[in-house]
């Protein structure tokens, strides 16, 4: 049997740990976890947590021997069935053979302190993954927390959302010195030793300023206090830290080595595909005072956070609060989509019609965490559409009365779309890279669209047409980015009114509907 114990937001280890590490023949955990630990038996084998490899080797070894040698305890940061080591540990061992004492998550702690529920906010992983999947559930949706690590911390994602509309709570060092944390209520009160600082409150859910905003520096572990300790390696919210302190005071903190989950200031991804230790817990630090911190994604791009961010969540201000929910996490995908004409403001019929949006939707694949950008959009329906089915999405109309027109109907539909004036191909450059494209205008620059579309998208470009002597082209500039090419001639006639109350078929101009998608990546000839 392995017992797996969620330490929370760090030490001291909760109470339950102590009787399962009593009988410990094996304890596994961060330096700070192993030294909290005051009853692992002296005869007990122990392995600092580093990379998630060797220690599952250790574990099996130790398996291997006599039951009577003890049991396998692991200790980790957070809830270690979030995004934690729990996984691992199941696919390696069966997940009968784990016990799990779940923690409070780092997410479940960073709302509590600004005395908002999270049953409607979605929870991204940017540990040892690309940080774009983040970005683009941030700007689809108005409540999101981000579990972040090397490179993909609060100046990342401020960088990449600065003009979201958004703002970022950075929550770091959760439960260092923090007596009981914040209330309840709308407003987030703060324990003596837990400091929320904030420049403007939040509407209701707001968070309530404890601290001035002079009081609001990184928290790089940096200062008069005691430690001058180096970790096997580092993250900004990995679960089981591994950074120790001892010594005089330094002013500084930092760590060499690669494994994920210590508590200093340099480190690598995870080795593996998954976290390694838990939900990303918060580092806490010997002299670290807990900080959660209201910026904005310019301010937290100009900021050095140092090693102790615990999560970072994206807010739309005006969204904080949701009506109750049945389904916890992003809300269910619409109930139908190709709508029909009339549900868009949209001028003179120049609008892409519901039997070539429902193809082109299907052809796009517009999901959770992808970006896809709208091109001549008009009344940005198939832009509106995209974001109604989870995507971020970017919509580029060269007229100031189309881009208008796409924020109207964004906004009535409850959705984020990203209004962009310009020409395509010329403003294109300056926008994140897609997954999908869809082309809907672009007159005689159309080849030159879709090349420079084709170029950039990760998955798909689509492209809908009236004209039929721009086929040849738009195929050959998908076919010449190495996409694979296909399409069909849509031609569909919807039922009429007749007097005497009776019914006629009024058929639709036809569209050509052409598009390409990117084949898998091959190495040495086999599909990754």
């Amino acid at each position: 049997m392995i017992t797996v114990v969620g330490t929370g937001t760090g030490a001291p280890l909760p109470p339950d740990a102590g009787a399962a590490l009593a009988g410990a023949g094996l304890v596994v955990g961060g330096r700070r976890h192993l030294a909290a630990a005051t009853t692992i038996p002296d005869t007990a084998e122990r392995v600092v947590l580093g990379p998630l490899a060797p220690a599952l080797d250790a574990i099996e070894q130790f398996l291997e021997k006599p039951a009577e040698r003890g049991r396998v305890v692991v200790l980790a940061s957070g809830d270690p069935g979030f995004f934690g080591i729990v996984r691992a540990l199941a696919e390696r061992f069966g997940a009968e053979r784990l016990e799990i004492h779940p923690g409070v998550s780092s997410v479940a702690t960073a709302f509590a302190r600004l005395g908002l529920t999270w049953d409607d906010a979605v929870v991204v992983s940017a540990h040892g993954r690309d940080l774009r999947t983040a970005v683009n559930v941030c700007r689809a949706h108005p409540k999101v927390a981000v579990l972040t690590g090397p490179g993909s911390g609060p100046a990342e994602l401020g960088a990449a959302l600065r003009s979201s509309g958004r703002f970022l709570v950075v929550a770091s060092a959760l439960g260092a010195g923090a007596d009981s944390g914040a209330g309840s209520g709308t407003g987030a009160s703060t324990s003596s030793g837990s400091e929320v600082a904030s420049d403007s409150g939040m509407g209701s859910g707001s968070v309530a300023a404890s601290a001035s905003a002079s009081n609001a520096g990184a928290t790089s572990g940096t200062g008069s206090t005691a430690g001058s300790g180096t970790g096997s390696a580092s993250t900004s919210n990995a679960g089981a830290t591994s950074g120790t302190g001892s010594g005089a005071s330094t002013g500084t903190r930092s760590g060499t080595g690669s494994s994920p989950g210590s508590g200093s200031g340099t480190g690598t991804a995870p080795d593996s595909g998954s976290d390694p230790h838990s939900d990303a817990g918060s580092v806490a630090h010997s002299g670290e005072r807990e900080r959660v911190e209201r910026v904005t994604p310019a301010e937290a791009a100009a900021r050095d956070w140092g090693p102790t961010v615990s999560v970072v969540l994206c807010l739309d201000e005006t969204r904080v609060l949701s009506p109750v929910r049945t389904v916890a996490g992003p809300p269910s995908g619409p109930a139908q989509w190709a709508l029909e004409e009339g549900e868009f403001t949209h001028r003179d019929s120049m609008i892409t019609k519901f039997e070539v949006r429902a193809l082109a939707l299907a052809r796009l694949g517009p999901r959770l965490g992808e970006h896809v950008w709208d091109i001549g959009a008009g009344s940005g329906s198939v832009a509106v559409e995209c974001a109604r089915l989870g995507a971020a999405v970017t919509a580029v109309e060269k007229t100031l009365d189309g881009v208008e027109r796409v924020r109207a109907n964004a906004a009535a539909h409850g959705v984020y779309v990203t209004a962009v004036h310009g020409a395509a191909p010329t403003v294109l450059s300056d926008l994140p890279d897609p997954d999908a494209v869809f082309i809907g205008g672009g007159g005689r620059e159309l080849p030159a669209i879709v090349t420079a579309c084709a170029r950039r998208a990760r998955r798909s470009v689509v492209v809908a047409m009236a004209a039929l002597d721009r086929v040849p082209a738009v195929r050959d500039a998908l076919v010449a980015a190495g996409l694979d090419c296909d399409g069909v001639l849509l031609q569909s006639s919807r039922l009429a009114p007749l007097p005497g109350d009776v019914t006629r078929l009024a058929a639709t101009n036809p569209v050509f509907l052409l598009w390409g998608v990117r084949p898998p990546a091959r190495d040495e000839g086999v599909a990754q």
